[in-house]
């Protein structure tokens, strides 16, 4: 109730600036509306709540922006009807004010008041952020101060409680949230003779309420004597990182600490630890190197991250990815073939460790060669009988080659090592040895078109078994495209618990995009597996999909 007030006040407001002025203002926004129409598939086993009881679900979010006087003001409008986008196991309905803010801008001093996006250093410890297609959204919801102190140092603070949860969209956490960050970049020698460096530092509170601390005492107080510990309304948490560039060469790290607190263990009961997060990432390129008469260029990066009983959310009762506070991407590469997708590596804040690294190399003009392994392993203390195991290892590579100036080819393969049992919570399956092998030639065409043909065969003797998946796609105009493609599981697997049809199935995708003007509308129909589903490197599993998705997303 007291957010529409605030909403109503500042509808009221901003006709009032315009008065008396020849400043009209600038007023922009943009439209995303998905509408799903469910044809349930007892075969690929896409028989959820949505299938039984509800036909078709609508997801929209409207963004409005005015900007008069050095003021902005801010509204989103989200709306949820049967939508299984939260929980992909149920639906959701409701509809309102997903979003808003005031925010003006002091000389130096930045103020924003209502509902803010904002991290700490990387967001290892905090970062209020959005990714729709998983359907999450930690906006912050409070007060946040920016002042620039020099050209190259910047103060930040901001305090609030986070919005929304799978439940309930439009609510918001009990738990205040506060924070501070001192940021500066700063040149090494004379005019930067030894490089650059960017150096900051962060402090994260958040406090428990009343209600929810009971809550925790009461379940605590159930364990045997043994087990139990007395929880604190208080946690803390700090880091401290640095970005050191020179010439082609970049080094980040990040030390991330958090003092202790209630989390849930892998027994799923409470335990008294506090966590840490060490991050570190390096990268260095150089072009114009000679190769007999060809000029050749390399680029390599690696990153490493060790993560210890780091689990840091709105509440220790919070469940998946309800209420978090960090942000930990998957350390892996991200994939965009749709079998080379289907394996990823969410990160394991109770504990792990993995690197990661890629070269890339530019031969001759027209050739370019990409390597990519990554390695992910537990710590002893959440591994099996106190011994660290192989989550995830994956190898990688590709080589694409321009065939003159209309065509170019790509040619790739990938290995991959991944622990089911762990990431998707299914103790009697065993780890997935995969080996994909994949290629793509593009075509360009006369009058702006293109044609683009993939494929790829991913062989597995476990978890569902094998596929082969291809795709057509063609521009007709640079405004209008179409592609069709199927994913065929040719030599299926199935385990007792799972709810597709032990036979051959088939995954066909139609797809279709229009282009006109500041909009861009889509049509697809879709039959998607079950699995683990990522975006932006946060990953949740969600069951099969088969239907009709339409969307349309606007600019204004």
């Amino acid at each position: 109730m007291k957010y529409r007030i605030l909403i109503i006040a500042l509808l009221i407001a901003i006709p009032a600036l315009a008065q008396n002025s020849e400043d009209k203002g600038q007023f922009s926004g943009n439209l995303l509306l998905t509408y799903q129409k469910y044809l349930r598939d007892e075969k690929i086993g896409a028989i959820t709540k949505v299938y039984n009881e509800n036909s078709s679900s609508v997801d929209a979010w409207l963004f409005m922006n005015y900007r008069i006087k050095g003021y902005d003001f801010t509204v989103r409008y989200d709306g949820f009807f049967n939508s299984p986008l939260l929980n992909p196991q149920g639906s959701y309905t409701d509809h309102g004010i997903g979003y808003w803010q005031a925010h003006k801008k002091l000389d130096n001093l930045d103020i924003t008041v209502g509902s803010f996006y904002d991290q700490l250093g990387s967001g290892i410890l905090f970062r209020a952020y959005e990714q729709r297609q998983i359907g999450i959204d930690y906006a912050l919801q409070g007060v946040r101060l920016i002042y620039n102190l020099t050209p190259n140092i910047r103060l930040k603070a901001f305090g609030g409680n986070q919005k929304g949860s799978l439940e309930n969209r439009f609510g918001y956490s009990k738990q205040v949230i506060t924070g501070g960050n001192a940021d500066g970049i700063f040149d090494l020698g004379e005019n930067g003779k030894f490089g650059n460096i960017n150096v900051g530092g962060s402090v994260l509170n958040r406090s428990i309420d009343k209600a929810t601390m009971d809550i925790m005492v009461a379940e605590i107080n159930s364990y045997p004597v043994a087990d139990r510990f007395e929880p604190y309304y208080n946690t803390y948490g700090f880091n401290g990182y640095f970005t050191y560039t020179i010439g082609n060469l970049a080094w980040n790290a990040e030390y991330n600490y958090k003092t202790k607190e209630a989390i849930k263990g892998l027994n799923n009961r409470l335990q008294l630890h506090d966590g840490k997060v060490i991050y570190s990432s390096l990268s260095w390129g150089k072009s114009g190197i000679n190769l007999g008469k060809q000029k050749a260029s390399i680029g390599l990066n690696v990153q490493a991250r060790h993560i210890e009983n780091f689990q840091l959310k709105v509440t220790p009762n919070e469940t998946l990815l309800s209420g978090l506070l960090s942000y930990m991407p998957s350390l892996t590469r991200q994939n965009s073939y749709r079998l080379m997708a289907r394996y990823n590596a969410p990160a394991q804040d109770l504990g792990e460790d993995g690197i990661q690294g890629e070269m890339d190399l530019k031969p001759r003009k027209g050739t370019q060669i990409t390597l990519n392994a990554s390695y992910v392993r537990s710590l002893k203390s959440n591994g099996i009988n106190n011994k660290a195991q192989l989550l995830f290892r994956e190898f990688y590579g590709e080589v694409i080659q321009n065939i003159g100036k209309k065509a170019k080819l790509k040619l790739g393969m990938q290995s991959i090592i991944y622990n089911q049992r762990v990431y998707e919570q299914e103790p009697e399956y065993e780890d997935v040895h995969t080996l994909t092998p994949f290629g793509e030639i593009l075509i360009k065409l006369p009058k702006h078109r293109s044609f683009r043909w993939e494929v790829q065969y991913l062989h597995t003797d476990k978890d569902q078994g094998s596929f082969a998946n291809t795709m057509i796609e063609i521009y007709l105009t640079p405004k209008f495209n179409i592609s069709v493609g199927d994913m065929v599981n040719i030599q299926p697997h199935r385990y007792e618990n799972m709810v597709i049809a032990d036979q051959i199935l088939h995954y066909p995708t139609f797809f279709t995009s229009y282009l006109a003007g500041n909009s861009m509308f889509t049509l697809a129909y879709v039959k998607q597996q079950q699995g683990v589903n990522c975006s932006g490197g946060i990953c949740r599993v969600e069951p099969a999909f088969s239907g009709v998705r339409f969307t349309c997303s606007s600019n204004f």
